[in-house]
């Protein structure tokens, strides 16, 4: 079967688009046939050598956001069959036609989203939930400020925090604006124009993933008792300073939370914005794109599996 693997640390001039043998899953874990398969930073950022801080061996085969479905079940999986079309996100090996995961980790994909749609849903809807939901305890009628609201994770997060009855204030530039109030945001704020904490006072929560200077001044933009969390930045002793609480927050697979997602994408209140669909063979174009960040929008790889690769 294809798949993109690395056997060193660099740039694209590492990535091989490979043939390799199809792998089995031992119990508890599903064999899935990939359909597509989400590009994220994080996917770049190992070929550049965050596996080795992560702590991963060689080849390292890379993605982990993928859509597609059970081909084979390993011993003591009782919650799918084969055949039926999950989603959800790997530790690794989403970029070829077959991955493995836990069952554990999966849930099935919202039935009225293809699997590409799917594809782009997983990693930035989890990392949304999780920060807002589980590190912030985003409720009803709170302020919410959003630093970024137009990529993978942003965009999602708005379209969440409207879920529970959240007031979203939501930062872009101009040319995004309508693309974001589109979302459900009630508030938008062009970086590029203004200072964001002149306009942005008594937010009970912000959820930061700009990172630097943007997370920094964030914190100018909290009552209070607030709470600052963040998906790219490292905290120290800013909480103290402000008075506020602030947190990392490092997404992990979570099926239950997966099918909550999955329940609002079918009520038609969350989808993911997919701005560029690219072969599995173009995996080094889709990660210079990602690497570029100004797509606005997923990246996902199309994956049609072919017998001849089994």
């Amino acid at each position: 079967m294809k798949a993109v693997v690395i056997n060193a640390y660099g740039n694209n001039d590492v990535v091989a688009y490979t043939d390799i043998d199809r792998p089995i899953p031992r119990a508890g874990e599903a064999l899935i046939k990939v359909y597509a398969a989400g590009v994220n930073p994080v996917d770049w950022k190992i070929r550049d050598g965050l596996g080795q801080r992560l702590g991963m061996s060689f080849p390292i085969h890379l993605g982990g956001e993928i859509a597609g479905t059970i081909e084979e079940l390993g011993d003591g999986v009782s919650d799918f069959k084969v055949g039926d079309a999950v989603y959800g996100i790997l530790p690794t090996g989403g970029f070829a036609e077959y991955a493995i995961a836990s069952a554990g980790d999966l849930a099935r994909k919202p039935f009225n989203l293809d699997f590409v749609q799917a594809a782009a849903l997983p990693l930035g809807a989890l990392t949304a939930w999780q920060a807002m939901f589980d590190l912030a305890n985003l409720s009803d009628g709170q302020r919410l400020l959003i630093t970024s609201s137009t990529g993978g994770v942003g965009s999602l997060a708005v379209q969440l925090a409207k879920t529970v009855g959240a007031h979203v204030s939501a930062m872009g530039s101009a040319p995004n604006e309508a693309y974001i109030r589109g979302l459900g945001a009630d508030e938008f704020i062009d970086y590029r124009q203004q200072r964001f904490e002149d306009v942005a006072h008594d937010m009970d929560v912000v959820f930061d993933t700009v990172g630097g200077e943007t997370f920094d001044r964030a914190f100018l933009t909290l009552k209070k008792g607030g709470f600052l969390v963040t998906a790219v930045a490292f905290p120290k002793d800013e909480a103290s300073k402000f008075g506020v609480g602030v947190g990392r927050l490092y997404c992990k697979p979570n099926a239950k939370q997966l099918a909550s997602i999955r329940k609002f994408a079918e009520a038609g209140k969350l989808k993911a914005n997919v701005a560029t669909v690219l072969p599995l063979a173009s995996i080094k174009e889709a990660l210079d794109l990602s690497e570029g960040g100004r797509t606005r929008g997923k990246i996902v790889l199309q994956i049609p599996s072919k017998d001849s690769y089994k």
